[in-house]
């Protein structure tokens, strides 16, 4: 009876190995979770639309901002005297403009072909179509240096962080169009994890994603938010022929591809610091497999209960 049992409890551990082995293997290459992956967000470049001397920087390095808070200031004179100059051609071409205006009224209330001629009510006509169209102009002008002195006020486009604010400075002279600092988009923190091709069939848009950091400060939750639908082929080369050029490889070795997931933040403890370029582990929890430790404490309480049994 005794060398039954121990018998018996050789193959129920030889059995648990083996299926031990089968789940681990399963869970490694099919399992849904990656610890290729990392924290990414949107960077905008920040750069004036206006040339001139830095005069105020009302923020400072790594300092969170909401969108139309004041980031920097240029100097406003040269601007407001632009404004001023065009704000008095304006009122020149607005005169002019209501000048020939009851100019033409005037001509267009006499007798045609006794008190004037058609040419000349034709020239009238024209005249005040011009100094209507120059008026015109002279608004547009206005408004475009208008716009240039509201502008001096460098605004935060979204809501960030400023950061690699090193040289920014008052009486920096800062070119229109050309970077200061950069500024991330504290709401575009996202995950790009990387699967490989034979766990992809496990992952479906909308899952539930568990993200754990490599700093272990917290786990924070996140949604599929879709599956990328083509990466870059290697092999895919033309050669000096124009024809594909193909990397050999090895028929017993196949290599599967990494292919990216894109990953919506749900939720993150506030006391967690996010950081783009974090590097992090995802779990998808709808396609992942059990832990392999949950399984081996059940086929070792299903062993000890097959013990005991025995021995009774």
């Amino acid at each position: 009876m005794y060398m039954a049992v121990r018998v018996f409890l050789t193959l129920v551990v030889v059995a648990a190995a083996v299926f031990l082995g089968y789940e681990m293997a399963s869970y490694y290459l099919y399992s849904p979770w990656t610890r290729d992956a990392r924290i990414r967000a949107d960077v905008v470049t920040v750069a004036p639309d206006v040339s001139g001397y830095v005069t105020d920087v009302n923020v400072r390095n790594n300092q969170f901002v909401r969108k139309g808070d004041i980031l920097f200031k240029i100097e406003q004179d040269r601007y407001r005297l632009a404004l001023a100059n065009a704000e008095a051609s304006l009122a020149v071409q607005y005169a002019q403009r209501e000048m020939l205006h009851q100019q033409f009224e005037r001509r267009a209330k006499l007798t045609l072909g006794l008190s004037i001629t058609a040419e000349n009510l034709d020239n009238a006509r024209r005249q005040f179509e011009s100094a209507a169209a120059n008026h015109k102009q002279a608004t547009a002008a206005r408004d475009v240096a208008a716009l240039n002195l509201e502008r001096t006020e460098v605004r935060a486009p979204v809501n960030g962080f400023v950061t690699n604010l090193n040289n920014l400075a008052p009486g920096v002279y800062a070119s229109q169009g050309k970077g200061v600092m950069a500024l991330i988009d504290s709401d575009s923190y996202r995950v790009d994890a990387y699967f490989e091709e034979t766990k992809i069939p496990r992952i479906v848009p909308g899952s539930p994603v568990q993200i754990r950091l490599m700093d272990g400060a917290g786990t924070l939750q996140g949604q599929v938010d879709g599956i990328a639908r083509g990466i870059t082929d290697p092999d895919n080369k033309d050669g000096p022929e124009l024809l594909a050029s193909v990397n050999p490889n090895f028929t017993w070795v196949r290599l599967a591809q990494r292919i990216p997931v894109r990953i919506r933040l749900t939720e993150a403890p506030p006391n967690v610091l996010i950081s783009a370029g974090m590097t992090c582990t995802v779990i998808v929890k709808d396609g992942a497999a059990p832990q392999i430790g949950t399984k081996l404490k059940r086929l070792v309480s299903a062993v000890l209960d097959t013990s005991k049994v025995s021995d009774r």
